[in-house]
């Protein structure tokens, strides 16, 4: 069985604060919508290869 850490060994990754239970692994709603506003602006992405000649005659 999984033991639970505590909050205060994980800070919230966008304001450092410790995390709230409601809102893992942010600690408020604020962090959680700037979060997912950062992925929806492209703020965050995954690198990876330039799409080839190839890949857009597909």
């Amino acid at each position: 069985m999984p033991t639970e850490r505590p909050s205060a060994e994980k800070p919230c990754p966008i304001c450092r604060r410790p995390a709230e239970a409601d809102f893992r692994p942010f600690c408020s709603r604020r962090c959680a919508d700037q979060d997912l506003q950062r992925w929806f602006s492209g703020s965050y992405a995954i690198p990876g290869a330039a799409p080839s000649d190839e890949d857009q005659d597909e």
